[in-house]
């Protein structure tokens, strides 16, 4: 006499189980080959609308590696007074080199910041007419990598200016404030637009299986009257969420990639003009796995709302 199904095993009713979802997983499958011009179209809806936030993602990323490349050259001038000993500007420089704010300390020469401003200024000629050089001596101090935030080397650069023999300190953060902007502006953009996007995935996939359920709804009567659970006759809708999010995932990801390929050489020909040699920066290993898992769990979620308020009106008659 066989045993009762509570009363096998352990190990062997685990193994039924295990292979009661494997039948509902490839069945799933086999039930979106079905109609696959309809499937992937679904898929490629979804894997679009993944897409886009992903892209915003990857750019808020790339575009925090660019303010960080571009904050790294901000220097505090110090412009000396014009009479500062020997001794004094020793003692300054040791002094500065002593702050944990400071990184690093380089000292112009009055007849080196005349040279400078000659390379860089198209007006360098027209100071050799002039009687003596007008530049002062120069310190130019580049702050910590911790230091380096607007308000933080707002106040280094007051700190710097106190010294005795700095006649004035100087420091551009007009552009530094308008970068930090524009990067806020894009997170909250890329944000916003995650939620939307995320919420389309959620309601396609819920749109989806619910026409899934309608073809099938004398099918799940016949499968309720010979004594089958929700639970069972819920497996294969939620496995064919899970099948759409896989697909999606993919699709967003070869979407994205072409994307980063097509922006990187428009960017190329950008940077190339101010000598960089800026590249972006695509997906991961951890944030590919991160979309995969992000896009299987929205097209799961979807589906089993969309099970959840359908299934249980459909009882036999």
């Amino acid at each position: 006499m066989s045993l009762g199904a509570d009363k096998q095993p352990l190990g062997r009713r685990f193994l039924a189980y295990l292979q009661s979802h494997l039948r509902h997983l490839f069945a799933s499958l086999g039930e979106l080959w079905r109609l696959p011009l309809t499937s992937l179209l679904t898929m490629a809806v979804l894997g679009i609308s993944l897409s886009l936030p992903t892209v915003l993602a990857v750019l808020v990323k790339n575009s925090a590696q660019v303010q960080q490349q571009w904050t790294d050259p901000t220097e505090i001038s110090l412009f000396l007074n014009a009479g500062l000993s020997e001794q004094r500007l020793a003692s300054l420089q040791s002094q500065l080199r002593g702050m944990e704010e400071v990184g690093r300390v380089e000292y112009l020469s009055a007849d080196d910041s005349l040279a400078d401003f000659k390379a860089m200024s198209q007006f360098g000629e027209a100071l050799q007419y002039l009687d003596q050089n007008p530049l002062p001596p120069v310190l130019r101090v580049l702050p910590s990598l911790q230091y380096r935030e607007v308000e933080r080397l707002q106040r280094l650069k007051q700190k710097l200016s106190d010294l005795n023999g700095v006649e004035m300190a100087r420091l551009d953060l007009e552009w530094l404030l308008q970068l930090k902007a524009m990067m806020a502006s894009l997170s909250k953009m890329a944000w916003g637009v995650a939620i939307l996007l995320i919420g389309a995935v959620v309601l396609v996939t819920a749109n989806t299986i619910r026409m899934a359920i309608t073809q099938r709804q004398d099918e799940i009567r016949v499968m309720k009257l010979v004594g089958a659970t929700n639970g069972f006759v819920r497996r294969p809708f939620l496995y064919a969420g899970v099948w759409y999010g896989l697909s999606a995932s993919v699709i967003a990801w070869t979407c994205v990639s072409a994307i980063l390929i097509w922006f990187d050489g428009a960017l190329a020909e950008f940077v190339s003009s101010y000598q960089s040699s800026f590249r972006l920066e695509g997906l991961s290993l951890s944030e590919v796995g991160a979309m995969v898992g992000t896009s299987v769990l929205l097209c799961w979620l979807g589906a089993w709302l969309s099970v959840q308020r359908h299934l249980t009106a459909i009882e036999p008659q």
